[in-house]
């Protein structure tokens, strides 16, 4: 039976569709779409059928199912990327004001931390800015940032470290005169980070779903509005994962309508979103 949206849509889209698309995009990525993503679904997906000019979603899934390369595109389209430079700020307040400093007062001149869903690069590169600006001198550390994603499209974006001017016009002046390169000629209205930013951070791909071949000990991992966007089973094996990679007394950051109240067991709870791993 065809949906009275189907009627105006330019392709239609019935409820075996999206059971298929919502059920590819949980087995490979562990993500849940919801039923009323219906027609995010679509829209996201439409703009597909155009670029490859199929005529309906049957051959599009058919197509799907035997082309790799397009499998990656489905994936980047129905992924969600919301970002911005220093968003929920207290996070990054947190590695200046503790992090930093304890790492200091224990000789340790090395730092690893991790931008699990990376997105667009902002929240990385707002972890490198607040490292090279904090109080604590860190001349000499030995200092890698890991920013993985599942969708490559974004993850090519982040590397360049290319932003247009909207994305920076909330921070400081001085901020943005510091680590920031005006773009000039055909660049002109974007900026560029600066290499010091780049060179402190690895972009790469990852599948949570998939193995990590991350190499810890971390001192930290940031994990902000990834969760939700999996059941309860998927976040138990998540965080013990994550747990399992960071260092005794190591720090997850996660998102603002996140909670690991049911799965705290590896957690305690030290701030506004802010748990610190308990036990070896």
């Amino acid at each position: 039976m065809t949906d009275s949206s189907d009627r105006e849509r330019e392709f239609t889209f019935t409820r075996q569709h999206f059971v298929k698309v919502r059920d590819e995009l949980y087995d490979y990525a562990g993500i849940v779409l919801a039923d009323h993503k219906q027609d995010m679904a679509y829209n996201r997906l439409v703009r597909r059928l155009r670029e490859l000019k199929i005529d309906n979603f049957d051959e599009y899934l058919r197509y799907l199912d035997g082309h790799p390369a397009e499998f990656t595109q489905f994936i980047n389209a129905l992924t969600t990327n919301l970002t911005a430079f220093f968003r929920e700020r207290h996070h990054f307040d947190f590695i200046k004001d503790q992090i930093l400093p304890d790492l200091d007062k224990q000789g340790t001149r090395r730092l690893r931390g991790w931008s699990a869903g990376c997105s667009l690069g902002e929240e990385p590169y707002s972890m490198a800015m607040t490292i090279l600006d904090a109080d604590t001198d860190v001349s000499g550390w030995d200092i890698k940032i890991l920013a993985t994603d599942i969708d490559s499209k974004v993850l090519g974006s982040a590397q360049s470290g290319i932003y247009t001017m909207d994305r920076i016009k909330t921070l400081p002046t001085a901020l943005v005169h510091r680590w920031f390169l005006k773009g000039k000629g055909s660049n002109t209205g974007s900026v560029k980070v600066r290499k010091e930013l780049q060179n402190m951070i690895s972009f790469n791909y990852l599948n949570l779903m998939q193995d990590w071949p991350i190499q810890g000990p971390l001192d930290y991992i940031f994990c902000r509005n990834v969760m939700i966007y999996f059941d309860q089973a998927t976040q138990a094996k998540l965080l013990d994962k994550m747990a399992d990679l960071l260092k005794p007394d190591g720090y997850l950051f996660v998102g603002h309508s996140e909670a690991l109240a049911r799965h705290a067991s590896r957690f305690e709870l030290v701030g506004k979103t802010i748990y610190r791993k308990v036990g070896a």
